[in-house]
């Protein structure tokens, strides 16, 4: 599988090779957001990344949809995370941290004010919140008003701001999984009447301003957008995928962003579609069929060929082997997940994972 160890030009950043570390939220941080040195740990040792994209990381305060998840909204926040980055650099990786907003997917008990999470328009997830007092229902979000959105805007430039100052390469903006992003884009929880809703223009225009903020602010060649076309996470649901999707393409494409990063869910043809439409480096997290999860270094390899992707991200196989890269030239054996410590806790499930001997 060579073609996994090619390197790669993605905007500003140089990728040793085409093997990216997906997001995945842990939830390990402190109650306010901050990391800790076992995540300096964590990520140092998956440095053989070409490129690491960090677990979702609230813009804001309202911006926090689960427990423990850091954030890069304060100083103290910054100061943790250069931790993790000089760890990871001191190694040759290459790290961007994902700014998420999740949006209507939060909690009035995640919140020092106890009010509300907000969404584009006062329509409940479905889902439900755990918390170590149990599980808890999303309740109904308020509809953002103008100036909500704008703030919302802001939050995602002061937060890549924050993040160059911590020293990550780059950001990527989670317009995925149900999150604030898709929930704009998607009719299914976005009913607004306004220049935020309605035609699929103006479903996109969240997005589109959220990307030129944060390119503004940063350069749009550390700039990078994850997509989940079709997806249901979190209660979304939308009516108009291709079109949707090849119109938000469309107002991307001009911006220069460092990447394209699919979540493919198992339809290839969406992949193929995305991919022809989208001139820059795609980084694909590679599901080319339903029954193709947890994906595998033969489906990433497999799509480098075909030409789909420029790069491919992996999530679990990194959670489990952190010395991936060596794991797939010598063709395992690979350790099996944990799925019981998957979120919260010690470095047990976290930082214990043993590597080749």
């Amino acid at each position: 599988m060579q073609e996994l160890f090619e390197p790669l030009s993605a905007g500003k950043v140089e990728l040793s090779n085409r093997l990216v570390m997906a997001p995945m939220t842990r939830s390990r941080a402190t109650e306010d957001g901050t990391v800790t040195e076992l995540t300096a740990e964590y990520y140092r040792q998956r440095a053989g990344a070409g490129l690491i994209i960090t677990e979702g990381t609230q813009p804001s305060v309202r911006g926090q949809g689960y427990i423990l998840t850091p954030g890069l909204h304060s100083a103290d926040q910054v100061a943790a995370w250069r931790t993790v980055t000089d760890a990871v650099h001191a190694e040759g990786g290459r790290i961007f941290a994902q700014l998420m907003n999740a949006g209507r997917v939060g909690h009035p008990v995640l919140y020092p004010d106890g009010g509300l999470p907000l969404g584009p328009s006062p329509i409940a997830s479905g889902e439900q919140l755990f918390t170590p007092d149990g599980m808890l229902d999303h309740p109904e979000p308020r509809e953002m008003t103008l100036d909500d959105i704008v703030q919302a805007v802001d939050d995602f430039a002061a937060s890549a701001r924050n993040a160059i100052e911590a020293g990550f390469d780059g950001v990527e903006l989670h317009g995925a999984n149900g999150y604030l992003i898709q929930q704009f884009l998607a009719d299914g929880s976005n009913t607004r009447t306004d220049a935020y809703g309605g035609t699929v223009e103006n479903r996109i225009r969240f997005a589109v301003e959220v990307a030129q903020a944060v390119s503004d602010t940063i350069g749009a060649d550390r700039v990078g957008f994850r997509v989940s076309p079709g997806g249901t996470a979190n209660g979304v649901s939308e009516s108009d995928t291709p079109e949707l999707y090849s119109a938000l393409i469309a107002a991307l494409a001009p911006y220069g962003l460092a990447y394209l990063h699919v979540m493919e869910l198992g339809d290839r043809g969406t992949t193929r579609r995305i991919r022809a439409e989208w001139p820059g480096a795609l980084i694909l997290n590679p599901h080319p069929t339903p029954e193709s999860f947890p994906s595998k270094p033969e489906y990433g390899a497999e799509a480098l060929r075909e030409g789909v992707a420029d790069a491919v991200a992996f999530a679990e196989m990194w959670l489990a082997n952190p010395d991936l890269p060596a794991r797939i030239k010598a063709g395992g054996p690979y350790n099996e997940a944990d799925q019981a410590t998957f979120y919260g806790g010690d470095h047990r499930g976290y930082t214990d994972y043993p590597p080749l001997t």
